[in-house]
């Protein structure tokens, strides 16, 4: 095993930053040395050490120097390294923010190595998508997350509920007999606009939609309208606020009181909840949001994370291979069993079969999509017309006055 030492050390707990980090190419210069920038808490301890040391153990010259980078401010941070010279090789990226980055035309065309070594056909689609810029691939997909329901099983049981809900419909019905007797039948925040998003999309609408080369909000299509109005329905069977999200108050500390049913999150809310609440260790289940017809999950926002490699990487072709490593079989394996999220294939969602909550969510990730892929769609999340779009549908304006003037701000920043 090669020798190592600190290159960026660990400043917590939860920092990231390895022994193994990097060590000065040596032998004459024949060690190549990998630059990896990979985002905070994205991985743990242990998984990258054993990466690192793995895949150190099979190729003899290469190292790998991994830096823990923050999310605040990353975006500046990536642009600057990837129009700039010497690196970093390897850069996670959250998916939906491949496309500001694909827009410098600096990233590295990964579309050969996507097809023939990495079984892209396979792919979670609401990873892929967002990779994938004018046909060719930037992004290789990593790892995903998607919002499950979590409910409370003793609500359940007293209100009679003895299965998941398998439809809109019934899940609706349903939330309506829970809503009763002092209890909160769904704790649903006013401007969970990525739920909303999810009904928008199983309903055949969209955000936004790129009209050969424009892109123009859409949330007065009929069917975006549809989508806003199941969710009006759905909110109106709790007590969430219509003029916050949900992390005002953090929904996860309101569901740990236990009066409320459910809660629309990802599986990384369950800690949180337990947290604030032991008590309700064995209490919780966990279902894919239900989607119009049984037997089909909701439509859902993915999130994760995607790897790129910029032109500029002085070791781009060990970059590559270490990609191809990390977004491959073994460590994909590995990656979703260590931190419990969706691996980046279909066919890998049986690795998490083990653990509930990540398995719903892999069901659910089949159905998974991602934001507008326009360069400027950050720019939309910053100043996000969505949410007072749908405070105002929910305090009665009317809907398609509403949805008009968010489409209107949002073709607004696209076209910026």
């Amino acid at each position: 095993m090669k020798n190592r030492h600190l290159a960026c050390p660990l400043a917590a707990a939860l920092a990231l930053a390895l022994a193994g980090c990097g060590m000065l190419p040596g032998g004459g210069g024949q060690t190549k040395t990998v630059n990896i920038w990979l985002m905070r808490d994205s991985v743990s301890e242990d998984f990258l050490t054993r990466f690192t040391e793995a895949y150190e153990d099979e190729h003899d010259d290469v190292e790998l120097k991994v830096t823990i980078q923050d999310w605040t401010g990353i975006g500046k941070k990536v642009t600057e390294a990837i129009e700039g010279s010497g690196g970093p090789d390897v850069i996670e990226v959250g998916n939906t923010q491949v496309a500001q980055y694909a827009d410098t035309e600096k990233l590295f065309d990964l579309t050969l190595e996507s097809v023939r070594d990495l079984g892209s056909e396979d792919w979670v689609p609401g990873l892929a998508e967002p990779g994938s810029i004018g046909g060719s691939q930037y992004g290789i997909p990593w790892y995903a997350a998607n919002r499950i329901v979590i409910y409370n099983k003793d609500l359940f049981s007293a209100a009679g509920i003895d299965a998941p809900p398998a439809t809109r419909a019934e899940w609706l019905s349903d939330t309506e007999k829970l809503n009763r007797d002092g209890n909160q039948g769904i704790y649903l925040a006013g401007q969970d606009w990525y739920t909303l998003a999810g009904f928008i999309w199983d309903e055949g609408g969209e955000l936004a939609v790129d009209k050969g080369g424009e892109w123009t909000g859409a949330l007065e299509s009929p069917a975006a309208r549809r989508g806003m109005a199941y969710y009006k329905e759905l909110q109106s069977l709790g007590s969430g606020p219509k003029n916050a999200d949900e992390q005002n108050p953090p929904q996860a500390d309101v569901f740990a009181k236990g009066d409320v049913a459910q809660l629309i999150a990802t599986p990384s809310a369950v800690a949180a909840i337990l947290k604030a609440n032991p008590g309700l260790k064995d209490k919780l289940g966990y279902f894919p949001i239900p989607g119009g017809k049984a037997g089909q999950p909701c439509a859902v926002f993915t999130g994760g994370s995607d790897l790129i490699i910029p032109e500029n990487a002085p070791e781009r072709t060990a970059a590559i291979d270490v990609v191809k490593a990390l977004a491959g079989e073994k460590w994909q394996s590995e990656l979703a069993r260590t931190m419990g999220y969706v691996p980046n294939k279909k066919s890998l969602a049986s690795v998490v079969a083990n653990q509930e909550a990540t398995a719903v969510m892999a069901k659910g990730a089949v159905r998974g999509r991602a934001t507008p892929n326009s360069p400027q769609w950050a720019s939309v999340e910053g100043d996000n017309p969505i949410k007072p779009y749908m405070t105002a549908v929910l305090m009665g304006e009317d809907p398609l006055k509403a949805a008009k003037e968010a489409s209107a701000a949002i073709t607004d920043t696209l076209a910026e």
